[in-house]
């Protein structure tokens, strides 16, 4: 995928929930002053219900400029929940002759997975338009995220934490996004071949045992058997029953792969936090343990 400069055409599309125009407004001005020449969606102020226009127009738009040659990289509005309703009705072909960064973390997990089921492409897991309101905006994701589309893939460091096992240099290509979301996807077209990759999980608002559900699922279905590594971000705003399930998300997680050789890593900076560092899902990255774990690639 091609480096941005400025000058170049990016697009700000919704494939999930509604957004208003006040809270496009810092972001759109934030792209502006990148240099970048930025094109509204059809569909960008639509509503029905909770989503931001019916699944036909969400697709429509986005397809519009999955085709478009000039846009160079499109910036999913926001996530919540409705991107699996829309997806089916995407098209890549043009997007394999003039393949464009797809941008967006959460509910956009899908859309991650589905890109890279149908087309090979990489995809940037990273903050969306809907985080860069002035009064959520973390500086240093912003920045991370801007060097990462215009320099080149930034190396993530964060320190050791005590549920890490098998701290082992590997390198493979990374998968992931949304535990919830992943689990949602199981068996359909955009399920991805989790063997050989590092798988990467992050989650919010979510009952632990809900957690556990999600990871015996996964395990049942032979996801986690064979994995190169696994990097765990943050598992933010996790909720309890009345009776408490007796166990983190973080300890839920590293219980499931205990049998696994394979390394586990936890906290990572990627997920639902104001520190929301980008990946490039898709692509090869290196796991490096020394005084700190640290996640990078040369591509």
């Amino acid at each position: 995928m091609d480096l941005l400069k400025k000058g170049d055409l990016v697009g700000i599309s919704p494939t999930a929930r509604k957004v208003s125009k006040v809270e496009m407004q810092n972001a759109i001005s934030i792209l502006e002053n990148w240099g970048l020449k930025v094109v509204l969606s059809d569909s960008l102020y639509a509503e029905e219900n909770q989503y931001a226009g019916s699944d036909l127009a969400r697709a429509a738009s986005f397809q519009k400029f999955l085709d478009d040659p000039k846009i160079k990289a499109i910036f999913c509005a926001r996530g919540g929940y409705g991107t699996v309703r829309m997806v089916d009705g995407l098209n890549f072909d043009l997007f394999l002759e003039n393949p464009k960064w797809v941008v967006g973390y959460s509910d956009i997990t899908v859309l991650h997975a589905h890109i890279y089921k149908k087309t090979g492409y990489s995809s940037l897991h990273g903050p969306m338009p809907i985080n860069w309101q002035k009064e959520k905006l973390h500086q240093e994701s912003l920045d991370f995220l801007y060097k990462t589309l215009f320099v080149g893939t930034q190396e993530i460091s964060f320190p050791k934490h005590v549920l890490n096992q098998r701290e082992e240099d590997i390198d493979g290509n990374i998968i992931g996004g949304n535990l919830s979301v992943l689990y949602s996807i199981l068996g359909s077209a955009s399920d991805l071949n989790y063997d050989g990759k590092i798988l990467f999980l992050e989650d919010l608002d979510e009952y632990l045992y809900h957690i556990d559900r999600m990871m015996i699922g996964l395990k049942r279905a032979g996801k986690l058997a064979k994995l190169e590594a696994l990097v765990i971000g943050d598992m933010s705003d996790m909720k309890d029953n009345t009776v408490p399930f007796g166990k983190t998300a973080y300890e839920i997680i590293a219980d499931a792969v205990k049998e696994y050789s394979y390394p586990v890593v936890f906290g990572a900076p990627c997920g639902h936090e104001p520190r929301n560092l980008s990946i490039v899902m898709g692509t090869r990255y290196q796991l490096k343990f020394g005084k700190k774990v640290t996640l990078s690639s040369n591509t």
